[in-house]
């Protein structure tokens, strides 16, 4: 399961043949040594379950305030942009993989083997010599995004539970539509943030992916009937989007694409799931009939979500429902689902840091060091959650740090690093660097811009639910 080698083929394999977890556990696939394709392999509609599985999840939630952040008219077909590039990013990978693959002669290549094995064949004699930074690159980067899907996570679940907890004296079993009242919190966000804090640090201790398996498939029962839920309530009574922009203004815009990209980060998991299946040369169809599905239904829920809620539209659609017990239950259902998703999520950072730390003590230490190490990763997202208390501006730093490397950048560049030397056209050459730019662009002013609005004065009745609403 390690980016880094160690050997948790089983384990991972037991995870894949039950359910796993929601949206962002794409990287609890991702990461990398899994057993080569064969007669145990997962079925076309598997992969699809889980491809789907990977792409669904906070980011998803989201998405309307995205589209908020965009335009009406802008949103929707920049997220079709993005979804498309980003598949296209997906494919990229796979050539590159797939071609690096039966030159080296190897079963299986994952993402970070397949980025310094092209830098070990370009020309710079500088990259040659440092290839292996290109693997810990990509091993950088994608434990950077797993802890920042943590500390959202750990804001979601705090935003809800103030929710749901400050409103309870108001909670009725009539749903209506929620009206903005301005009322001071009672409890900070923070005294939330550090009341989930003991019970993850006790989750993230469960080590075995057998047992974390379980919690993964009743993570999936509880995001399934959240979004059921969600889904029946927007659709009904949609006001016509006559005041609504239907393009934003520019800076909001960087924050979009953050979003956006963070969403679809799931470029990881590609190869992974690839070589997992029975017959791999299947896989092509069920990406893009998976992604397909994925793009619809971020584009429906983005925008009717924005068009339902309007200029109210909170960093969490669930923060928008109706003040009474059914939907309150869907809070409570997703917060649940989010919350064993944590230790999954939560996994690939910790088999990537841990091997190390426990190699540099004695046996004796060994379990001591281990916890220890786990403990102060949880810690570590629960305070960066507690310093930036801002769900939405924490989703596009993320997506902009690290999540258009991943998905854009990196990919582009393998490409012309790899097929370069082999004739490659100059039309896709200018695609790739375009392609490179875009994301860097992207994650430069993203990232800018959602620094410089985490500077900026709180509007409680704008960001996250640190306002309460009845």
């Amino acid at each position: 399961m390690s980016l880094l080698g160690r050997d948790y083929n089983s384990e991972l394999n037991s995870l894949d043949n039950r359910s796993q977890s929601p949206s962002e556990s794409s990287s609890s696939i991702t990461s990398e040594n899994v057993h080569p394709a064969g007669e145990a392999g997962l079925s076309m509609m598997q992969t699809l379950i889980h491809l789907l599985k990977c792409n669904i999840g906070t980011g998803l939630l989201g998405l309307p305030l995205a589209i908020k952040n965009a335009g009406l008219l802008v949103g929707p077909v920049s997220l079709l942009a993005i979804g498309v590039l980003t598949v296209h990013c997906m494919v990229i990978l796979l050539n590159c993989a797939q071609h690096l693959s039966q030159r080296l002669q190897k079963t299986f290549v994952n993402y970070g083997e397949a980025t310094m094995y092209s830098l070990e064949t370009c020309p710079n004699t500088w990259l040659r010599t440092h290839a292996v930074w290109g693997r810990y690159t990509v091993s950088f980067l994608l434990i950077i995004t797993q802890l920042g899907f943590c500390s959202v996570y750990f804001m979601f679940m705090a935003d809800n539970l103030q929710q749901m907890v400050e409103e309870a004296h108001v909670t009725s079993n009539i749903c209506q539509p929620r009206e903005i009242l301005a009322l001071t919190p009672i409890l900070d966000i923070r005294f939330y943030m550090l009341t989930i804090l003991p019970f993850l640090i006790l989750l993230v201790f469960i080590q075995n992916l057998k047992v974390l398996s379980v919690f993964s498939t009743l993570a999936n029962i509880t995001t399934v009937g959240s979004m059921a839920l969600i889904f029946e309530y927007i659709m009904q009574g949609i006001p016509y989007p006559s005041n609504l922009p239907l393009m934003a203004n520019w800076k909001t815009f960087l924050l979009f694409f953050g979003t956006a990209i963070f969403t679809f980060e799931g470029v990881g998991m590609v190869l992974p799931l690839k070589n997992q299946m029975k017959h791999p040369q299947q896989f092509s169809f069920v990406l893009y009939l998976g992604m397909s599905i994925v793009i619809i239904l971020y584009i429906f829920l983005g925008t009717l979500g924005y068009m339902k809620f309007g200029s109210d539209t909170q960093a969490s659609i669930t923060l928008n429902l109706p003040n009474c017990w059914l939907y309150q239950s869907v809070k409570l259902m997703y917060s649940i689902g989010i919350f064993f998703t944590y230790a999954l999520q939560f996994h690939v950072p910790a088999e990537i840091i841990i091997p190390f730390a426990v190699s540099q003590v004695s046996e004796s230490w060994a379990l001591f060091v281990d916890l220890s190490v786990r403990s102060g990763l949880v810690c570590l997202t629960c305070v960066s959650a507690i310093l930036i208390p801002r769900l939405d501006l924490v989703i596009s730093l993320v997506g902009s740090v690290s999540s258009s490397a991943l998905a854009l950048i990196i990919p582009a560049l393998l490409e012309i690093v790899i097929f370069y030397s082999e004739d490659m056209s100059c039309v896709t050459l200018a695609k790739d660097i375009m392609i490179s730019i875009l994301g860097l662009l992207g994650c430069i002013f993203g990232t800018y811009q959602a620094l410089y609005e985490l500077t900026q004065p709180i509007n409680h009745s704008m960001a996250n639910s640190t306002g309460v609403y009845a």
